[in-house]
């Protein structure tokens, strides 16, 4: 039995409507004991790649076997297939539309099953609320110890998004690209330290973004605490190399968004 004590919701649902509510109260209904606790709700509507992001940067807070329902689903009620994602250690319950591509990525073992099985779902599942009708009565499912086996057939054809992983482009060169930008600005790039070591940054490694050239690495965001305007790198509590100014908003003062290439450059 793999019973879970905790469900997650990330979605892009807001909190004016009723959405939210009504999902919890589907899940609560099929399983009472479980705790839910929101991720966010303010994912921009239909962005795919922000809410995996999300998903990824939050998802190894929380305690074994909890079960993370993410809903980021444009594509509700068309052909697009529900599945649940079970790795070693956690379940994923959503859209398959790329959403948990990222978490795919960094698990080692993860299987995929097709939601088929509609003794799970609510009596009634509308054509646009799967959220409440059907990924969250299977959590509540999973929840309670429903192995995925029962819910439906294995599949390995999932759809997945552009890999974050960085490229060769030449010597001594590697692609990365943004692939967030937070609230204050910041950007948070693809790069992780395997792909930036301490021996490159000791031998003058430096970031080129938008025709800029970023060669101040800090420990933290206050670390000088001097020039808003100054461009430098962090290493984020994602655990990704961030592009940040302080007290600025880098992504301003770049004029960037998503997807802008960064490269990196060592000697």
């Amino acid at each position: 039995m793999n019973q879970s004590s905790f469900v997650s919701l990330l979605t892009d649902f807001g909190t004016k409507d009723y959405f939210v509510g009504a999902m919890k109260g589907a899940l609560l209904s099929v399983n009472p004991q479980v705790q839910i606790i929101d991720i966010t709700h303010e994912i921009p509507p239909h962005d795919i790649y922000a809410g995996a992001f999300q998903l990824l940067a939050a998802y190894r807070s929380f305690p074994a076997k909890t079960v993370h329902v993410a809903v980021v689903d444009p594509g509700v009620g068309s052909t697009r297939r529900p599945v649940l994602v079970a790795s070693r250690d956690y379940f994923f319950v959503g859209p398959d539309n790329g959403l948990f591509s990222y978490v795919c990525e960094r698990e080692e073992q993860v299987r995929v099953f097709h939601l088929t099985n509609e003794k799970y779902f609510r009596s009634t599942v509308s054509a646009t609320f799967h959220g409440r009708d059907l990924f969250a009565p299977v959590a509540g499912a999973v929840s309670s110890g429903v192995a995925p086996e029962e819910l439906g057939p294995e599949i390995t054809d999932y759809i997945r998004l552009e890999p974050l992983a960085v490229r060769a482009v030449g010597a001594g060169q590697l692609e990365a690209a943004v692939i967030h930008v937070d609230r204050f600005g910041n950007c948070i790039t693809s790069i992780t330290r395997d792909d930036l070591t301490v021996e490159m940054l000791a031998k003058g490694a430096r970031l080129v973004i938008r025709g800029r050239e970023i060669t101040s690495f800090r420990k933290f965001f206050a670390e000088d605490g001097t020039g808003a305007s100054e461009l430098f790198a962090v290493w984020g509590s994602a655990g990704f190399l961030e592009i940040a100014a302080f007290k600025a908003s880098a992504a301003r003062l770049l004029g960037i968004e998503r997807g802008e290439p960064v490269l990196i450059i060592s000697e």
